[in-house]
C-alpha cells in the first residue's frame, strides 16, 4: 500500500530545515569567495643606484646595537631609553591590546558554554534547577569567522612589527643625539681655545698701543674678534644644553650611572654595512613588515565581508537537570539540540557596501605598502650615497685644516716683523677655526650617516628586541 506524501502543512520541521539547508548550500556554491593573498611586486629598482653600494661584510639586520655602538656611555644611554622611554611603553601596550583583541576574535570560533543554576525554598518544598547550554556556536563553513580571526592576527603582528620599528628608531635617535652632543663638545672646545687666543692677542695689542707700537685700529679689530668668539661660545653652550634636554626626553628620565664615553673622533663606526639587494633587505624592515601585515588584515576582511552573503549555521544545545533536592537532582533531566540556518535575503545593500569598503581599504593598504617600500629604498640609497660623499669630504677638510694652520703661522710671522696688519692674522685665525669646525661637523655627519644607514637597513631587526 502506497503512502501519500506529507501535505505541506504536515511535513515535519526537519524537512523544512533540510530544504533550507540545501538551498543555502546551492546559493553558497555560486557566491564569490576571496582570492589567495599574493604579495604585491616591490615597486623599487632591483639594484641600488650605481656607485653607492660598496660591498660590506656586516649584515645590519643581524647586528645587535651593542655590537655596532661600542661607546660604553652611549650603550648605557640606549639601555636606559629602551627601559624608560614612553613611546616604547605605548608601543608595548598596543601590542598587548592587539594580542587581547586577537584572543577575543579567535574565541568566536569556539562554543560559548554557560552554567545556569536556580533554586527555590518554601514551606514544605524545595527545588533545584541546573542547566548547561552552548549558545550560538557558528559552524564556519564559509570562513567568515576564520577570516576575522586572520585579520585580527595580522593586526596583532603589525603592532609587533611597529613596536620593533619604534625600538630601532629609538636606538638611532639616542645615538644621533649623543653624537650631536659630542660634536658640540668639540665645537665648544674650539670656541674656548679661540676666546683664549683672541683675549691674549687683544691684551698684547693693548700693551703695544700704550707703548706706541700699535694703533687703535688694530686694537678695535682684536676686541671685536674677541667678543664675536665669546658670542659664538655662548650660542654653542646653549645648543649643548638643548641636546642634553633631548637626551633626557629620549631616555625617559635623567640619565644616571653613566660610564665615561669616547670623543667624537674615536667612535669607531667605520664598519662597512652590507647593503645586499633591495628586495632582500627592504622586506626585512619592521615598517615594511608591519605595512604588509596591515595589507593581510585588509585582505582577510574582504573574505569576511563576502561571507556575509552566505548562510550562517548556528547550533544551540542544552542539558538540564532538575529535582526537589540534591539527592534527586540527577534523577531527572532533559536535553535539546537545535540547529538554525539564517540566510540573508534583503538588507538594503549593507553587505554589498561592506564588501566595497573592505576592497577599498585593501586598495589603500596596497598603496601604503608600496609607498613604505619606496620610502625605505630612498632612505637606504641616500645613506649609501652619503657614506661615500662624506669620506671624500673628510679627506678634503683635513687637508684644508693643515693648510690653514700653515697659513696662520706665516701670517703671525709677517705681522711680527711689520709686513702685514693684524687683519691678516685675524683672517688666518678665522679660516683655521672654520676648518677645525668643518672637521667636527663632517665627522658628526659621518656618524649620523652610519646611524641612519644602520636604521635604514633594519639594524637588529632579526634579533629579538630587549624589554622596554
Amino acid at each position: 500500500m502506497k503512502h501519500a506524501p506529507f501535505p505541506p502543512a504536515a511535513r515535519p520541521a526537519w524537512c523544512w530545515r533540510l530544504a533550507a539547508g540545501l538551498a543555502a548550500m546551492g546559493l553558497a556554491a555560486c557566491a564569490p569567495m576571496p582570492s589567495t593573498y599574493e604579495r604585491p611586486a616591490a615597486p623599487v629598482p632591483p639594484q641600488w643606484p650605481a656607485g653607492t653600494a660598496a660591498p660590506g661584510a656586516v649584515d645590519a639586520a643581524r647586528t645587535h646595537w651593542r655590537a655596532y655602538f661600542t661607546d660604553p656611555r652611549l650603550q648605557a644611554l640606549i639601555a636606559q631609553a629602551l627601559e624608560n622611554n614612553r613611546d616604547m611603553r605605548i608601543a608595548a601596550g598596543r601590542v598587548l591590546e592587539a594580542r587581547a583583541q586577537f584572543g577575543i576574535v579567535k574565541a568566536d570560533g569556539l562554543p560559548l558554554v554557560n552554567l545556569l543554576g536556580s533554586g527555590s525554598l518554601g514551606r514544605g518544598n524545595a527545588a533545584l534547577d541546573v542547566s548547561i547550554s552552548s549558545v550560538s556556536f557558528e559552524l564556519d563553513f564559509w570562513g567568515r569567522v576564520s577570516s576575522l580571526s586572520e585579520a585580527a592576527r595580522a593586526s596583532y603582528l603589525a603592532t609587533q612589527e611597529a613596536r620593533r620599528a619604534i625600538y630601532i628608531s629609538l636606538v638611532a635617535d639616542v645615538a644621533s643625539a649623543y653624537f650631536t652632543g659630542l660634536q658640540l663638545d668639540e665645537l665648544i672646545r674650539i670656541a674656548r681655545a679661540t676666546v683664549v687666543l683672541r683675549d691674549k692677542s687683544a691684551q698684547l695689542i693693548a700693551r703695544g698701543r700704550d707703548l706706541g707700537g700699535a694703533n687703535d685700529y688694530d686694537f678695535q679689530q682684536a676686541t671685536g674678534a674677541l667678543e664675536s668668539a665669546r658670542a659664538s661660545l655662548a650660542a654653542l653652550e646653549h645648543q649643548r644644553s638643548v641636546t642634553d634636554n633631548l637626551l633626557t626626553y629620549l631616555v625617559g628620565k635623567t640619565p644616571e650611572g653613566l660610564p665615561p664615553g669616547r670623543p667624537l673622533d674615536a667612535q669607531g663606526l667605520d664598519t662597512a654595512l652590507a647593503p645586499g639587494l633591495p628586495a632582500d633587505v627592504l622586506l626585512m624592515r619592521p615598517d615594511v613588515m608591519a605595512s604588509e601585515q596591515r595589507l593581510l588584515a585588509a585582505h582577510a576582511n574582504i573574505g569576511a565581508a563576502r561571507a556575509a552573503f552566505l548562510p550562517k549555521v548556528l547550533l544551540t544545545a542544552g542539558l538540564g537537570l532538575a529535582g526537589p533536592g540534591l539527592a534527586s537532582l540527577f534523577k531527572a533531566g532533559a536535553w535539546a539540540f537545535q540547529p538554525v540556518i539564517t540566510m540573508p535575503l534583503f538588507d538594503g545593500g549593507r553587505a554589498a557596501a561592506a564588501v566595497d569598503i573592505a576592497e577599498a581599504r585593501k586598495i589603500i593598504a596596497v598603496a601604503e605598502y608600496e609607498k613604505t617600500l619606496q620610502l625605505a629604498f630612498r632612505e637606504v640609497a641616500d645613506q649609501l650615497s652619503a657614506r661615500q660623499s662624506l669620506a671624500r669630504q673628510m679627506q678634503a677638510t683635513t687637508a684644508n685644516t693643515l693648510a690653514q694652520e700653515r697659513r696662520l703661522q706665516i701670517a703671525e710671522a709677517r705681522y711680527q716683523v711689520g709686513l702685514v696688519g693684524y687683519l691678516e692674522v685675524l683672517d688666518g685665525q678665522r679660516e683655521l677655526v672654520a676648518a677645525q669646525q668643518a672637521i667636527a661637523q663632517t665627522r658628526r655627519a659621518q656618524l649620523e650617516s652610519a646611524v641612519q644607514l644602520y636604521k635604514a637597513l633594519g639594524g637588529g631587526s632579526q634579533i629579538e628586541p630587549e624589554a622596554g
